[in-house]
């Protein structure tokens, strides 16, 4: 089945002109709030004690996991996140030595990142997740529906559906331990339970400071760069590092936050009346090309 090319190029390209953004579109706002709080993870102080998991497991109510929070042989797999565990730490042989010569291993704290521009709240048609003030990426049952949406956009893969309950499935994942924060005034579990100190809670600012401090203050320590103080808009999740941040599974991502990408390409395609209009007619122009080859099939009655 031949279309012609003459028509499929004439009609992508008036798609191609009618998707050029204008120059009067309205820029896209950052809805970041301006000093939320975080938390810093120092992974030189790490030493991979998962006691970060435990609290988390006991402050959350979450069902116990299949392997004691004291068997150090989970460290054998690498694990995600997920409905049923809101962080998981995992041990990495980024290539480091110690004084014997042995691999160093680099212990790696994963959980929701709470975005300062979220994807997933951008991506949530309902309002059940929500950014706020205080940094919580928070998330409201009431209002969710199931779509799954923000599983589908988070950039770091952390949401979890509860596929497992047929009857209130709910999307799961670290709360940043919004009532402790707003009801409480404590910081997050793991923060607090930490025995190495290597999580530091405090306002966003001021963590970026500190890492900038300790970075220049031991430079052939710290690897010179805090993730996520840029990463798809700022997290407010922060880590420093020893070794460089690609060796111990942590994404290359653009400074630009998903959210903006997402509008802009809305902004391009539907700025003129005529966008739409251009993707109908291109679907048409093949549309009528497969149905005139058809209908020239050998054999077939007009």
């Amino acid at each position: 089945m031949e279309f012609s090319r003459r028509t499929l190029l004439a009609a992508a390209g008036a798609i191609g002109l009618s998707s050029a953004a204008p120059e009067s579109a309205e820029a896209w706002q950052s809805q970041a709030p301006s000093d939320p709080f975080g938390c810093l993870v120092d992974l030189t102080r790490c030493v991979g004690c998962r006691k970060c998991e435990q609290v988390c497991n006991d402050v959350n109510a979450l069902p116990a996991p299949d392997t004691r929070f004291d068997d150090l042989t989970v460290f054998d797999t690498k694990r995600r996140p997920d409905h049923d565990a809101f962080t998981v730490v995992n041990r990495y042989y980024p290539g480091n030595l110690d004084e014997h010569g042995k691999p160093e291993p680099t212990y790696v704290k994963i959980q929701c990142m709470h975005c300062q521009d979220p994807a997933c709240v951008a991506a949530c048609v309902t309002g059940a997740l929500r950014k706020m003030e205080n940094g919580a990426v928070h998330y409201d049952l009431s209002k969710c529906i199931g779509c799954r949406y923000c599983m589908l956009a988070c950039p770091f893969q952390i949401p979890a559906y509860e596929y497992n309950d047929p009857v209130t499935p709910r999307v799961r994942k670290c709360t940043f331990c919004f009532d402790r924060l707003v009801e409480e005034g404590l910081q997050p579990a793991c923060a607090s339970i930490c025995p190495e100190e290597a999580i530091t809670f405090g306002r966003r600012h001021d963590l970026i400071g500190l890492a900038r401090q300790r970075i220049d203050k031991d430079p052939a320590k710290y690897v010179d760069r805090i993730y996520g103080q840029t990463e798809v808009g700022g997290t407010c999740w922060l880590y420093i590092s020893d070794v460089p941040f690609e060796r111990i599974n942590f994404q290359d991502l653009p400074d630009r936050p998903v959210p903006q990408t997402a509008e802009t390409i809305q902004r391009t395609l539907f700025s003129y009346l005529w966008s739409p209009i251009a993707l109908f007619a291109i679907l048409g122009a093949v549309m009528a090309a497969t149905s005139n080859a058809d209908d020239k099939e050998p054999g077939r009655e007009p």
